[in-house]
């Protein structure tokens, strides 16, 4: 998930596209925690606020998800770490799509994708998530959105992936600040919801219209 400075709040936030993670800080290190990577540990670039996703909720989003992710395509927007993608692709996931703006931040992750002999299962683009967003889609089954807070962007991109980026009943994970209700399409309904710190994060099911 995505932590780093802004102006306006203690570091944390970014003003961009910003690394995932809200662990325990300074601890240098990502431990994925279920699947066929379970318990590697990977180095997180020194960078701050750059965090891997604390393991409590990873576990509880995993465990939510243990059906839907074995040969899933999974998009992972604002990817700092990965740590979203990379435990998908470790709990069987087919594909996972990075998305990370900061170029140094991206080769760590692809560094890291090499050591766990996931290279050929990923996709890094190194580019913001909305001109990403503005391209041409391919659909995902799984996507993880961690955008930076208080910039307007979660109901921004949450609206882009309706454009063809989202298989027709595909799962959505939002984090935002707990204050914050995410702006989602009407055809998104909640699922679940987890809370860490200042943020909550919710997961959304895709109901198009008609169904349900």
């Amino acid at each position: 998930m995505t932590r780093r400075p802004s102006p306006s709040r203690k570091p944390g936030r970014p003003a961009a596209s910003a690394p995932k993670g809200s662990g325990r800080r300074g601890s240098g290190r990502l431990r994925l925690i279920g699947g066929e990577y379970r318990r590697r540990q990977l180095p997180v670039l020194d960078r701050p606020g750059l965090r891997p996703t604390p393991d409590r909720v990873r576990e509880t989003l995993f465990n939510w998800l243990a059906a839907a992710t074995p040969g899933a395509r999974v998009l992972d927007l604002f990817a700092g770490t990965g740590a979203l993608g990379l435990e998908a692709l470790s709990r069987g996931a087919r594909q996972a799509v990075f998305v990370e703006r900061d170029p140094r931040v991206a080769r760590q992750l692809a560094d890291n994708l090499a050591t766990l002999g996931a290279a050929e299962r990923a996709t890094l683009v190194t580019a913001d998530a909305q001109t990403f967003l503005a391209g041409t889609p391919t659909p995902f089954a799984l996507a993880f959105l961690d955008p930076p807070f208080r910039q307007g962007l979660a109901g921004a991109c949450c609206n882009a992936l309706e454009a063809g980026w989202l298989d027709e009943n595909a799962l959505v994970y939002v984090e935002t600040e707990s204050a914050l209700a995410p702006e989602v399409p009407a055809s998104w309904q909640l699922h679940r919801e987890v809370f860490a710190g200042d943020s909550t994060g919710r997961l959304y099911r895709r109901q198009p219209p008609g169904q349900g």
